[in-house]
């Protein structure tokens, strides 16, 4: 699926990693393509499905915290997906890694964001006054219809590319 004005953007986790692939016009992004949560080695045949995309990925920064074997597996898995989509698409940009803290400047404003803050940012802006966080039913889907847990990550991932390298927005 070729085509300009798509964004996959991946949350990765250590043995799942939740996507979402966006179309925009150049001024906001308006129709949700695909999402989900799979396994990571399920996460190539999502990088296929999207040949020619932009490509985001949320990266782990490092705050001064010791973590733990589950950060680095997950840093492993990045660099492997990375790695498979600069294969596949040789004449596309390098992927974009987007980081966590520019994740809650950009929809929220304030590193001290949570998750919830940004889950309301992105209805706020997306499906403002909509019932159900805009999913809406499976009779009269909104435009989060099947959004669960990090899934609402990788769209704040889509989203802060969108804002940062599409408009151009400084936060």
């Amino acid at each position: 699926m070729a085509d300009s004005g798509v964004i996959l953007a991946i949350d990765p986790g250590t043995d799942m990693s939740a996507y979402v692939a966006v179309r925009h016009n150049g001024r906001e992004i308006v129709e949700i393509l695909g999402h989900g949560k799979v396994k990571n080695g399920q996460m190539y045949s999502v990088l296929d499905d999207f040949l020619g995309a932009e490509l985001a990925v949320e990266m782990v920064a490092s705050y001064g915290m010791t973590v733990g074997a589950e950060v680095f597996e997950t840093c492993v898995w990045i660099g492997r997906l990375l790695e498979y989509w600069r294969l596949g698409n040789p004449s596309t940009p390098s992927p974009t890694r987007i980081y966590r803290r520019d994740e809650k400047l950009c929809l929220c404003g304030t590193m001290a964001a949570r998750d919830a803050n940004i889950i309301q940012a992105l209805v706020d802006r997306y499906a403002p006054g909509q019932p159900n966080r805009g999913k809406g039913t499976k009779k009269c889907p909104g435009f989060f219809y099947g959004f669960h847990a990090d899934v609402w990550q990788a769209m704040a991932v889509a989203v802060t590319y969108f804002d940062k390298y599409v408009r151009g927005v400084n936060f």
